[in-house]
């Protein structure tokens, strides 16, 4: 069983990196580009007796730092 788990800064918090980026592309030419934020993509090949609750824990404990990052995750 394969997950996904994609962390993201949440509403509210700076995101220096999603900025650079922004600046980057409207230098480039990207005009239409009104903001930009960046996040990260975990994937997990994990046992099939793996449960939703483990990969939850997974992310609350080291995945995702909670208390600045939402995260969600898509099996497969």
């Amino acid at each position: 069983m394969k997950a996904t788990v994609h962390v993201m800064l949440k509403t509210g918090v700076l995101d220096p990196q999603g900025e650079a980026v922004h600046h980057a592309l409207r230098n480039l030419g990207f005009k239409t580009v009104n903001s930009v934020r960046q996040g990260k993509v975990i994937e997990l090949d994990l046992l099939d007796e793996t449960d939703e609750t483990d990969v939850n824990d997974m992310c609350e404990k080291l995945l995702a730092n909670t208390v600045i990052e939402s995260y969600k995750i898509d099996f497969s």
